[in-house]
């Protein structure tokens, strides 16, 4: 039985903290990497270039990749490695009608409970979504990811803001694609914007309609760009 004073001990708890902080670390890089592209559905993810580029060892890495097949992100092969994952189209969307449904569901349940500081945080994120320059995805998509968890967090139930979030997780690189195309941060906003003015409203089923029609507008923006993107 290992003694919790002894010395070696506790650098071996400190040693297992320094490595899992540091596999969340790459964890995150890798997840960037898929979404902005530069890790491409189906692709191998080659161990020893992540750990050249990223300096680390490949256990940090292994154990990254391991985190992100959970989360749906990448798919374990035996015997072949670590793949980016390809969703079908018809899993992109079954995931997104899923999203549109919890989605509506915590709008509507936040919009009978919405306080005026809630309304203020959300104000707030439309105003910084407002004033990103036209096409600059990169800086929209993080404000637009915290508009959205703002909203599954403010509504109050941890089960269904977990559900929500693990669909937002595989379906991160379709919506980062459909932010891409033209003229279409102006749109996603103005519909952000019926949202918080239906939760102001304190109305839920204006909230809910809003709230599932704007993500049921996104299946089609995602759709039109990936046409535009094998076009």
């Amino acid at each position: 039985m290992s003694d919790p004073t002894n010395p070696l001990h506790n650098l071996s708890a400190i040693d297992f903290l320094r490595t899992r902080s540091l596999a969340n670390v790459v964890q995150a890089e890798i997840e960037r990497m898929i979404i902005d592209g530069e890790l491409k559905p189906n692709e191998r993810v080659n161990e020893n270039g992540l750990s050249q580029r990223l300096g680390v060892s490949r256990g940090p890495i292994r154990e990254a990749c391991s985190a992100l097949a959970a989360m749906g992100l990448i798919e374990i092969i035996p015997n072949r490695g670590f793949f980016i994952r390809a969703l079908s189209e018809e899993e992109a969307l079954d995931l997104s009608q899923a999203r549109a449904g919890v989605f509506g569901c915590m709008a509507m349940m936040l919009a009978e409970r919405i306080t005026d500081d809630e309304i203020a945080i959300l104000r707030v994120l439309l105003k910084r979504m407002d004033e990103i320059e036209f096409g600059d995805v990169h800086v929209y998509y993080p404000v637009n990811l915290e508009f959205h968890k703002q909203i599954g967090r403010m509504a109050g139930n941890s089960r269904l803001e977990s559900v929500y979030q693990s669909f937002v997780r595989e379906l991160h690189i379709q919506r980062y694609r459909a932010l891409s195309t033209p003229d279409i941060l102006h749109i996603s906003n103005q519909e952000h914007r019926e949202i918080v003015n239906a939760l102001e409203a304190r109305d839920p089923i204006r909230s809910l309609i809003a709230a599932r029609t704007h993500i049921l507008n996104g299946i089609i923006r995602a759709r039109n760009a990936k046409q535009l993107h094998l076009g």
